[in-house]
């Protein structure tokens, strides 16, 4: 059987994996890329020549015929053969069948995608009363095709549809994040539904096994930087207590040393991170006497690491102020780390187009140990910067500049974490 064409995705994408079934029950071949690499390879110019948002699902045709966005090319290839029943047999089964895609995706999955990206920090600051309102929201979602559900087998039709499928791989996300063990157990028509559809012979191996959560996501905030006890006044002299006293002393528990940083037992840098930030601070960055001509005069690469840093999910960004909040509620949770991290990021593109990027300049060899202490640390990624070749040393530049610009993508907004 001839591919119609490659499908960029990767395994775990769920949006990948609705594409993928509804190929496999059309009985059409498509092909997955050999050595895809997401943030790389959509980043690349060859990608966005073809797909200029450089988001995935990505259809590229065998007959040159591009497409992204998953509902359209979910329904393009299972209106391709002439028998598919994926899409209804008449125009009101069709409709039906649009219907409850797009309830699907607006309703389901994507008060999901909002409180996933809430309760990990990516949006903020945290708001109880927003996550509990689109919390009910969905619930009451939820209930909609679950009372839907209690009457037939599936949602439209007396066969496995588009809408489905759809659903299966909304659902199959969702009871891993926000719909837990006790709110499973008032919906089950609804797990029913998913565990027919995802254990279909043809499509189990495309779905995988599915991870069911026994408490939803809930917020962790950032731990507290615990503030050194300020120096005890001198004791003043106290009559010898009765022996029985002493003794009682002995049994409350004393308090614990407080946890040493294994950061502050490095050996001492010749750089003064301090005296950078204030260099930063009160001169123009590039240029004679400038900040990064104090920076390369004072840098001590054997105490210190330059890295790059880019945000996971920059497919899920819309407004640029939005995602400039993004990086002040990420630099607000690495406070306890303030005194080993300097930081340069900034929102580049415009809405509904953008990326997050930057620099930082951490103690120690090992990014992990400055930056896991902001529960969100994962939602990035970081490479360590070789200052002594020529496209990392222009990267960290410009991005301390603020002028730094990514396949064509310019800088709209910055912060620094100082």
């Amino acid at each position: 059987m001839a591919s119609i064409g490659t499908l960029y995705t990767i395994p775990q994408q769920h949006n990948g994996k609705r594409i993928r079934a509804v190929a496999a029950l059309a009985g059409v071949k498509v092909d997955l890329p050999e050595s895809y690499v997401h943030f790389e390879d959509n980043k690349k110019p060859e990608f966005l020549s073809k797909f200029p948002h450089g988001k995935i699902p990505a259809f590229d045709g065998a007959d040159g015929f591009k497409l992204f966005e998953t509902a359209a090319i979910a329904r393009y290839i299972a209106a391709l053969p002439a028998n598919s029943t994926l899409l209804g047999s008449n125009l009101k089964e069709a409709a039906l069948i649009d219907q409850w895609v797009s309830f699907a995706d607006s309703e389901i999955s994507a008060h999901t995608t909002f409180i996933f990206q809430l309760t990990k920090g990516i949006l903020a600051p945290y708001a109880k009363p927003l996550h509990t309102a689109v919390a009910e929201r969905q619930l009451r979602s939820l209930k909609t095709v679950e009372a839907h559900l209690s009457t037939r087998t599936f949602l439209v039709t007396e066969r496995i549809t588009l809408a489905d499928i759809t659903l299966a791989s909304v659902i199959q996300r969702s009871v891993s994040i926000t719909i837990d063990a006790a709110l499973r157990a008032q919906l089950p028509n609804l797990i029913r539904h998913l565990e027919t559809v995802v254990n279909q012979p043809q499509l189990k191996e495309i779905f995988g096994q599915t991870e069911y959560a026994e408490k939803a996501a809930a917020y962790t905030p950032p731990p507290k930087e615990k503030k050194d006890p300020k120096p005890a006044a001198a004791p003043t002299p106290k009559a010898p207590k009765p022996a029985k006293e002493e003794e009682d002393d002995d049994d409350i528990p004393k308090e614990e040393p407080k946890a040493k940083n294994p950061l502050d037992s490095l050996p001492k840098s010749s750089f003064n991170l301090e005296d950078w930030k204030r260099a930063y601070s009160n001169k123009d960055t590039r240029g004679a006497n400038g900040s990064l001509e104090w920076f390369y005069q004072n840098f001590d690469p054997e105490g210190f690491s330059v890295w790059r840093v880019d945000f996971k999910y920059n497919d899920e960004l819309t407004q640029t102020f939005m995602s400039s909040n993004l990086i002040t509620g990420f630099f607000n949770r690495l406070e306890a780390s303030r005194k080993y991290l300097f930081g340069s990021m900034g929102v580049l593109g415009e809405t509904n187009n953008s990326v997050i990027s930057g620099a930082l300049i951490a103690r120690g060899q090992d990014i992990k140990p400055v930056v896991d202490v902001a529960p969100d640390f994962e939602s990035y990624e970081y490479k360590r910067l070789d200052l002594s070749n020529a496209e990392d040393k222009a990267f960290f530049e410009a991005a301390l500049a603020w002028d730094l610009e990514i396949n064509g993508k310019k800088w709209a907004d910055g912060k620094n974490f100082k």
